[in-house]
């Protein structure tokens, strides 16, 4: 697993959104970003952290922050899950795990006392330099947005 620390620049990515436009880091120049990484569509975790993003939407933005998601789920899946919660961001489908991977935060985890490789949720703070200003490696779901506005501001 590829270990990317406070200071490093961004990854240069690129990936399709829900409905096939390729977004990429550059689109994001001179920008706040939070690119973060989830295991599944429409799951509880998932969800929650989804929701707590899309309440404090406008907050976000007010602040100037874009807001990115990405998991392994099909365009379809993502398509599914905006519509089904309202989500007013872009929701990367990264099923061949490339920007996973180029994060590094694909790999080993352990859930009731099973061990398999998946995402682990991590949530990247960028500044306007696509300089990773913070790392949250355990997002508290339900707070997400207030965590990213604390630290942006």
């Amino acid at each position: 697993m590829k270990h990317l620390k406070t200071g490093d620049k961004a990854p240069g990515f690129s990936g399709k959104d829900q409905n096939g436009n390729m977004i990429s880091l550059g689109d994001f120049k001179g920008k706040k970003l939070v690119v973060y990484f989830y295991p599944k569509d429409d799951t509880p975790g998932c969800t929650a952290q989804a929701c707590s993003l899309r309440d404090n939407y406008a907050d976000l933005l007010q602040n100037g922050i874009s807001i990115l998601g990405v998991s392994a789920d099909s365009q379809t899946a993502h398509t599914k899950f905006i519509t089904k919660y309202e989500l007013p961001f872009p929701l990367i489908s990264d099923e061949n795990k490339e920007v996973i991977t180029l994060f590094g935060v694909w790999g080993p985890k352990k859930f009731m006392g099973k061990e398999y490789d998946g995402i682990h949720r991590t949530t990247f703070l960028i500044d306007e330099q696509q300089t990773i200003v913070e790392i949250i490696d355990k997002p508290n779901t339900k707070e997400h947005a207030e965590e990213i506005l604390r630290i942006f501001n």
